[in-house]
């Protein structure tokens, strides 16, 4: 058994009274990105798409791209990855551990990062991985996460009021909420991105340190499911994250401070009967030279 059979079932932890969080931070590289990844590359090699010893490649923030990187050692790839220089430390030496070529890009330009990833990937004939483009992407949280979050609320005695989530490729909230959503009729679709880019919202993008979220642009978001967006300052979502840690010993990174500073947010304005839910989305120990 490979560890990516290990991929998923993580648990679902009361934050407070109104509010769970599903606690991705389990999955093997310590992410949610996990999901996404393996089911791309799973899919590229049922395909044959991605053949033995071949290179795969993609443009990220960090997270998928260490889950891309991690993939690529158990599996045998070359992995590259183009990410902008302004991600934190600890994922650029986790990637380089991995075996992944890192090529960085000016700060905070996701446009660019993929640009130079479409290149690279037609030039050299390498598997474009394209997770802000890919139906996979979405696939793999309304098969898996999804049906996970459905059965864990049903066994916690609730049906939730509002599924609160970040938004990078948009993946996430595209997989799992319209599919809680078929099952809950009433349950909100909330989306979180950073204050100081505020895409969604309408307005322009910009630099902030919520990685992993507010990436420059909707990506697979259809606005048309997205009942509320909310923005996070980077400062309030640090603090959050370091309050989880110190308060409830939940160590996790700045994109799950946001998630919760939004689910608060949310409860103290609607109080909803039912609690919502969420996700800490990774582990805090790649935030060191961030927070």
């Amino acid at each position: 058994m490979r560890l990516s059979n290990n991929i998923g079932r993580t648990p679902l932890i009361k934050i407070s009274d109104k509010i769970y969080a599903k606690a991705e931070l389990f999955n093997p590289t310590g992410s949610i990105k996990d999901r996404p990844a393996s089911y791309i590359i799973d899919d590229a090699e049922k395909s044959g798409k991605l053949q033995p010893g071949g290179t795969i490649i993609e443009a990220t923030s960090g997270n998928m791209g260490v889950s891309f990187a991690w993939l690529a050692a158990e599996r045998g790839y070359h992995c590259v990855i183009v990410m902008p220089s302004n991600m934190s430390l600890e994922r650029k030496q986790t990637l380089q551990y991995y075996g992944a070529e890192l090529i960085e890009v000016d700060p905070g330009d996701f446009d660019g990062a993929i640009r130079l990833r479409d290149e690279l990937a037609e030039k050299n004939g390498w598997f474009n991985c394209n997770q802000f483009g890919s139906e996979k992407n979405i696939e793999s949280h309304r098969e898996g996460t999804a049906v996970e979050l459905l059965y864990q609320c049903e066994q916690n005695c609730f049906i939730p009021s509002a599924l609160v989530t970040g938004t990078g490729t948009g993946g996430t909230i595209m997989g799992v909420g319209p599919m809680l959503q078929s099952y809950h009729h009433d349950m909100k679709v909330i989306a979180v991105e950073p204050e100081e880019s505020p895409v969604m919202s309408g307005g322009e993008p910009g630099l902030h340190g919520i990685q992993g979220i507010g990436d420059g642009s909707k990506f697979l978001v259809d606005l048309t499911i997205v009942n509320e967006i909310i923005t996070v300052s980077t400062e309030d979502a640090k603090q959050r994250a370091k309050r989880l840690a110190k308060e409830l010993g939940i160590f996790v990174g700045i994109s799950a401070g946001a998630n919760i500073v939004a689910s608060e947010r949310f409860v103290k304005k609607f109080n909803p009967e039912t609690p919502v839910v969420t996700f800490l989305c990774d582990r805090g120990d790649r935030y060191f030279s961030c927070l």
